[in-house]
């Protein structure tokens, strides 16, 4: 009996834990999926068909609120892609700001994987038995913490991250809960017929709804509106830029008729769109009243001339530190060390990238490949050449 009740004191903490980390902090929690050894777990457990292990493992993720943790029990074969997904969006943010001050840099061994970046505020009642995330625990740093327009980038890439990879997961037939899209959109065109596998995005764009929004659903503060938008349209971006692709049929190659199917646009394709719609990101303005329910958060644009933010377009109401010095409060890392561009006249040239410090300049010897042949059929060999470059760092 006393064991039980143990095991069920330090359930309860957890559940406690779980749910002041998820508030206090702007980060959701199920972001660590990517990270740490959850991640490997997720994949253990599917590649070893173990079932009985999910409850466990659920539980075990730091930050998933209860009705996640029953959404991971009752699909574990996608689970791991979830992760994937996860671990996805967080490689094209590091690939788009790749020439920004703030370079979506993850922070290890943090529970919430982007720091104060994207966080909200410190954890004030956590259990002394767990343990206690920093304040702006984030494997990207404490630069998420405002509702900034990093922040809506990074919800919008992983939410889109998420409905990725399971619909890519669902065509491939690697769970028995999903597949391909057998509801054909619209009648054949002339010369082709409808055939293959048409991802089905639906599934995918709403199984993320359905997990990743669940730590906001129902609130009615502004910054859980902001990320409830910017997580939509990042799906959006998935659904707004689905590819008909088709595969010729006949003899020799005759392309007599063709089927075809819809697919997902590659993830860059998406990366590109969602960084295109973070430079053009609407800044709202947050306004609270009262209903009988209770005090409500409404966001409207801030500037009435320009055009009202549709639900594909990225929302911030909080500007953005400009990252040029290292400060914990808003996790900017500064600029100092970082590569520059001598010749860019943008934000990853030496002028605007190092805030007007300098630069140093050094030279590096790198190894190319050179001298390469062409020989039939058909193979290339190359030389390996020794050349001098110069690289550019911030003061």
């Amino acid at each position: 009996m006393d064991s039980v009740r143990c095991q069920v004191s330090v359930l309860l903490l957890f559940v406690i834990w779980s749910q002041t980390a998820d508030v206090g902090m702007g980060s959701p929690g199920w972001w660590y999926l990517a990270v740490g050894p959850q991640f490997s777990s997720l994949a253990a457990s599917n590649a070893g068909g173990q079932g009985r292990r999910w409850p466990v493992v659920c539980s075990s993720i730091p930050g998933l609120v209860p009705r996640q943790i029953r959404y991971c029990r009752k699909f574990h074969e996608i689970m791991p892609f979830v992760a994937d997904g996860t671990k996805l969006g967080i490689r094209e943010c590091q690939h788009q700001f790749r020439g920004r001050r703030w370079n979506c840099t993850t922070v290890q061994g943090q529970v919430s994987i982007f720091g104060p970046v994207l966080d909200r505020g410190n954890i004030s009642t956590t259990p002394k038995t767990l343990p206690r995330p920093r304040a702006g625990d984030s494997i990207l740093g404490p630069a998420v913490n405002r509702a900034s327009r990093e922040a809506a980038f990074v919800h919008a890439i992983t939410s889109a991250g998420v409905a990725y990879s399971v619909t890519k997961a669902c065509a491939e037939g690697t769970s028995p809960d999903c597949g391909c899209d057998n509801r054909h959109k619209g009648p054949p065109g002339e010369g082709w017929r409808w055939g293959g596998c048409s991802e089905d995005v639906l599934f995918g764009t709403k199984f993320s709804r359905d997990f990743v929004d669940a730590r906001i659903r129902g609130r009615r503060d502004g910054r859980s509106a902001m990320d409830r938008h910017n997580n939509e349209a990042g799906r959006q971006s998935i659904m707004k830029n689905l590819q008909l692709k088709c595969k010729c049929h006949g003899l020799s190659g005759s392309c007599e008729i063709k089927t075809c199917w819809w697919a997902q646009p590659d993830f860059r394709t998406v990366g590109n769109v969602l960084k295109d719609k973070y430079d053009s990101a609407s800044e709202m303005a947050v306004e609270r009243h009262r209903k009988p329910s209770g005090m409500v958060d409404s966001l409207y644009p801030r500037y009435s001339f320009f055009k009202a933010p549709g639900k594909d377009d990225l929302i911030y109401f909080e500007v953005s530190p400009n990252f040029c010095e290292p400060n914990n409060s808003t996790g900017s890392l500064g600029t100092k060390g970082r590569e520059c561009n001598i010749t860019s006249q943008g934000i990853d040239g030496c002028q605007l990238m190092c805030c007007g410090r300098g630069w140093n300049t050094r030279t590096e010897m790198r190894t190319e490949k050179c001298h390469c042949q062409f020989h039939w059929c058909c193979y290339v060999t190359c030389q390996e050449c020794q050349k001098k470059h110069q690289v550019h760092t911030c003061k």
